[in-house]
Order: C-alpha cells, then structure tokens, then sequence
C-alpha cells in the first residue's frame, strides 16, 4: 500500500467527510498529509489518530491569507507539496429570488477563489519539485439543473472549467490538473455542513446520515449512496502514478445520477 509513498498532501477542508476519508487513504498508501480546516477542535483530533503522517493546520479558505499560511506551512514542515486538494467547501446561497450580495461573496470565496488561490500558491512550490498534482473538488451541480441552488451549481461549474484552463497552462510545468464532481455523496453537507454536524449530538448526526443514505441509493442507478471513501479512492487514483497521464479533466463519481437527465430526478 504505498501508490503515495513519499509524497506530501495538502487537503482544504480535510477535518471532516470527504476530506478526512482522503486523509486517511493517502496515509495508507505511503504520504505525508497536512489537514487544514476551520475547526481546531475536530483537526487536531484527526492528526492524532492518524498519528506520525498527519499535520493539522487551522485555515479557512475563505481568506485569501489563510489559503497561503496552509500550504507554507506545508513546505516548511514536510519540505515540500506535491498534491493540493481543494477540498474545503459547503452550502452556500439560497433560491434566486432570495440570493443577497453576503451569500454571493461567502459562496464565492468558499468555493471558486479557494481554488484558485489555493492553485497560485501551489505553483511555485510545485514548479520548484519538478512537478506536482491539483484536485478540485466540483459537483455534479455544475453540470446539471436541481443539484444545488443556482449560486452553487454557477461556482462548482466554474470550478471545473479553472481546473481545465489552468490544466492547460500548467502542463509545462509538469503540474497536473483534475477535478472531482461528486454526486449523492453521503455526507453532512445535505443538513447544512460541517458547522451545523458540530452543533448536533453523535446520535443525531448518525440518524440523519442514515436517513439521507436511504434516499440518496433512490436516486441513483445503481441503488446505493455514495460514501467518501468513494471520492477518496478517485483522488487516489488522480494524485497516484496511476492517474499520471490524466489532466483537465473531471471525473464524475456519481453511481449513474447525471445519466438520468430528467428534472423530477
């Protein structure tokens, strides 16, 4: 198990689901990982159960100052940066004729500035190491009508066509650019995210997990609810030897749901 031996990782929103899930696959298979997220309480804990591997740092990608103390903190500690996952993300936003001027620059800057300050300030480092690999985590929103709020499915579609332009420039660079669009992905973003499962008791957050699994495998093809550790193993294969030839593009993991384009699915 060591498809990441040696390298440094760096994931935005790494205290929780999709981000935590990441974590501890990369670790398995050989990397350094740094976690970085709001919640100093929940990171912290997570790097020690990870144990030697696992650095936190506290971050919110929601500024840009933050962004760049996380990946130099990053290079000053394990030397170097070989993949960022722009992981760090939430709701955002509220129906059309709802939507204020607070929820566009919040949604902005949690989603689409988070990822591309998170890519300038990867650059250098990677550029200096010969190379290295980004991974943006999308949304199936950004591809189709009523899986987000209008706000939301805007930002996650421009967060897939950053990926492929700068994708574009950084190939020279040897630098690889891909992103993820997960789809019915089982996790507390569908109750209001990580700042709201933080509020909520063990039981409560496992009751509503459990609810949301059964009606997400409704929605799918393939009739089950996709986890993080799905997402989890697509990074893997991105950021791995396996992926090296793989960039600008967006790998959907979303058990068949983008297939069914009709507006009651």
């Amino acid at each position: 198990m060591t498809r990441l031996k040696d390298k440094v990782a760096l994931i935005t929103g790494g205290t929780s689901g999709i981000g935590a899930e990441t974590a501890r696959l990369f670790i398995k298979e050989g990397a350094k990982v740094v976690i970085s997220g709001r919640s100093q309480e929940k990171g912290s804990k997570l790097a020690e159960e990870l144990g030697d591997q696992a650095l936190y740092c506290h971050s919110d990608v929601t500024k840009e100052q933050d962004i760049d103390k996380a990946i130099t903190f990053t290079t000053s500690e394990l030397g170097k940066i070989d993949i960022l996952f722009n992981n760090a993300g939430g709701p955002v936003g509220a129906g059309l004729e709802k939507v204020t001027q607070k929820d566009i620059d919040y949604g902005v800057h949690l989603l689409l500035a988070s990822v591309i300050l998170g890519t300038k300030y990867a650059i250098p480092h990677m550029r200096k190491n010969g190379g290295g690999c980004i991974i943006n985590n999308s949304s199936i929103a950004g591809i189709r009508f009523r899986q987000g709020d209008p706000l939301y499915a805007a930002l996650k579609a421009g967060v897939t066509h950053f990926t492929k332009m700068s994708g574009v420039e950084l190939g020279k660079d040897n630098i690889r650019v891909n992103a993820i669009s997960p789809g019915a992905i089982a996790t507390p973003i569908f109750w209001g995210g990580s700042e709201v499962s933080n509020s909520l008791s063990e039981e409560e957050n496992n009751r509503k997990q459990k609810k949301l699994e059964g009606n997400l495998a409704k929605a799918v093809p393939l009739k089950r609810s996709g986890y993080a550790s799905d997402i989890a193993e697509a990074a893997l294969y991105l950021a791995s030897e396996s992926g090296s030839f793989v960039t600008c593009q967006d790998i959907v993991v979303d058990g068949g749901r983008t297939a069914m384009f009709n507006e009651e699915s």
